[in-house]
């Protein structure tokens, strides 16, 4: 059979046993510290709608005194027409009252008389210019 004793024949293996790994050294042991807690993102969520209900109360405030001043304007606007209107009676009550017709009626009714001539002081030298005559009446 072979050359090799029997015990030798029993330990011969066909592939080599692989290397047996160096004693690892023992493990050195330390103190660690507690994990740190993790940051609560409870202010960050508190300080996001801080910001949202702001913004949202600015836009209310805005909104509802851009309405107020909308209603104003539209007030001032009615009472701007209604004062015009009432101007515009009152300059043509005016014109009515100083037509020449209306005057000479008016004057009539004070008791003026018309003037029969019409004339004018020179004041530079105190002369009467034109042909003044008195008023019949």
């Amino acid at each position: 059979m072979s050359a090799l004793p029997a015990s030798a024949a029993r330990t011969a293996r066909a592939y080599p046993l692989p290397a047996r790994p160096a004693a690892a050294p023992a493990p050195r042991l330390r103190v660690v510290r507690a994990p740190e807690q993790a940051r609560s993102r409870v202010p960050f969520v508190i300080a996001c709608m801080a910001v949202l209900a702001g913004a949202l109360l600015t836009a209310l405030l805005l909104n509802t005194q851009m309405a107020s001043l909308a209603f104003e304007r539209y007030e001032l606007s009615n009472e701007l027409g209604r004062l015009d209107q009432d101007r515009k009676d009152l300059v043509a009550a005016l014109d009515s009252r100083s037509s020449p017709a209306r005057l000479a009626e008016a004057a009539t009714a004070l008791g003026m008389v018309e003037a029969n001539g019409t004339g004018w002081l020179r004041l530079a030298d105190g002369s009467v210019q034109g042909a003044p005559a008195p008023a019949g009446g």
